[in-house]
């Protein structure tokens, strides 16, 4: 008699962020371990990115209905703690469509916020992991701070010494997450309420690979060093990033780069949640322009609207005489368009960045983006916003040499220096080390996903596999001895 397929359900929070390393992992979990997959995600319109994304996907998914959410968070709370609300509310839900099914989930894959799913493990028998879409780094820090004394935490966030992690390079106060700066408020315990969460599920899976992140990696796997936090196995299976789409090959922005030279354009963008003051963006402006480099520049409206007149000109920026936004300098876009492209809102970025024109990525250090940027082989400029992407700029700039940093002025990043780290990346002999690095770390990013090579992501999906049909099997004995 056959054998029945293992079958994973993963639970994934809303926003592209989480739900494309889910998407990804279910496909591999399919194509290349011999799962049943089923991926249950929160209802959106049918218009949005995420139903695109997911009906071109090819993978199994179930919506579950959106709760209302209204009357259990304020409108400031941060978004963390809104999507731990969402994710906790549509749990009984989750739970009647497993309960529904003819084939029982032999294991439940969640997201770093889906933890109050852990529950159903033993109501419907399964195991369970906890996918974290950030890196090692991460998942290090969040389990590892909950454990320490208060003084030692008011060293770091009072005193601003680093904070030591066993095993791992010290992160810089300057650098800590904002949920550890905030511990009387909501953000702070709900953050460390799901990390906590972590090591009670049967394994945690983490979008890295070995030659990524060695030292969090060994660290982790190592119970004398975080290992003694983390207690479970810790199994890198990254890179886990949005596949080049051939369907893209058509776009503006790509007929434009089919015109460069190659390496030559720097790409900048701060992601789908990432935005800049007013006077940052004219700062950046002017250094681009002064740079004399070329560009692709997604730009978003400032996040301080009110406060464009300060930084423009009186006459909106210029926007009746060409087609510079009115929140840039005036004529922005009639001095650069020799070597500059203005794109409002949105560009196809992981076509963009696979291009052979693109040599740079100036970049919020979001971890999807940071992976397109190194699975294409491009060095960028390190300019993190919030969450944890300061530990990921740490990574990229001190520990894997592959970025330069923008973030280190204490006031708004000026032109000058703006200018001096595009043209470092772009014109200088330190960018061109830089892209000699992230181009090895690409190919071995490679061998990681290699069926034939023993690459870290593989063989971790392997063990994974392992794992769960040894559960079914004794699952199938239990129930023929019953």
């Amino acid at each position: 008699m056959q054998m029945t397929k293992p079958h994973a359900a993963m639970f994934s929070s809303p926003g592209m962020g989480h739900l494309i390393p889910v998407i990804e992992l279910a496909k591999r979990l399919s194509a290349n371990h011999g799962f049943r997959v089923t991926v249950f995600v929160l209802e959106t319109d049918a218009a949005s990115a995420q139903s695109r994304f997911l009906t071109s996907s090819g993978v199994d998914f179930v919506n579950l209905p959106s709760p209302d959410i209204s009357q259990l968070v304020n409108p400031a709370d941060h978004v963390v703690t809104k999507i731990g609300v969402i994710m906790r509310e549509t749990v009984p839900a989750l739970r009647s469509k497993i309960a529904e099914m003819n084939q029982k989930p032999t294991a439940l894959i969640i997201d770093l916020f889906g933890t109050d799913a852990l529950c159903l493990a033993s109501e419907f028998n399964m195991l369970t992991y906890v996918l974290i879409a950030s890196n090692a780094r991460y998942v290090g820090v969040a389990m590892y701070y909950p454990t320490l004394d208060k003084d030692v935490k008011e060293e770091h966030t009072v005193q601003r010494k680093p904070l030591e992690i066993p095993g791992c390079e010290p992160v810089r106060f300057e650098d800590t997450m904002d949920a550890y700066l905030v511990p009387d408020e909501p953000l702070y315990r709900d953050f460390i309420r799901h990390c906590l969460a972590y090591p009670k599920a049967d394994g945690i899976l983490v979008n890295t690979w070995d030659e990524m992140e060695p030292r969090s990696l060994k660290s982790l796997q190592d119970p004398k060093l975080l290992g003694r936090v983390a207690r479970v196995p810790v199994y890198p299976v990254g890179p886990l990033c949005r596949p080049v789409e051939t369907s893209e090959t058509d776009h503006p922005v790509l007929n434009w780069l089919n015109e460069q030279p190659d390496e030559s354009v720097l790409y900048i963008s701060f992601g789908s949640g990432g935005s800049l003051t007013a006077k940052q963006l004219t700062e950046l402006a002017w250094g681009l322009e002064q740079s004399q480099q070329r560009f692709v520049w997604v730009v978003r409206p400032p996040v301080d609207g009110s406060s464009c007149s300060d930084y423009v000109s009186a006459n909106g920026g210029g926007g009746a005489k060409d087609s510079t936004p009115e929140y840039l300098p005036e004529g922005f876009v009639t001095r650069t368009c020799d070597r500059g492209l203005v794109v409002p809102s949105w560009a196809p970025q992981t076509e963009v960045l696979a291009h052979r024109a693109v040599g740079g990525f100036l970049t919020h250090c979001g971890w999807n983006s940071t992976l397109e940027g190194v699975v294409s082989g491009v060095p960028m400029i390190a300019w993190p916003l919030f969450a944890e992407q300061n530990m990921n700029a740490a990574l990229l700039s001190d520990e894997l040499g592959i970025a330069v940093r923008a973030d280190d002025s204490k006031e708004a990043i000026t032109r000058s220096e703006i200018e001096a780290v595009v043209r470092k990346v772009m014109a200088e002999e330190e960018g061109k080390e830089m892209r000699r690095r992230v181009k090895e770390l690409r190919d071995k990013a490679e061998m990681s996903l290699s069926i034939d090579g023993g690459g870290s992501a593989h063989e971790s999906l392997c063990k994974v596999t392992e794992e769960c049909t040894r559960f079914l099997e004794r699952d199938r004995d239990l129930a023929r001895g019953a």
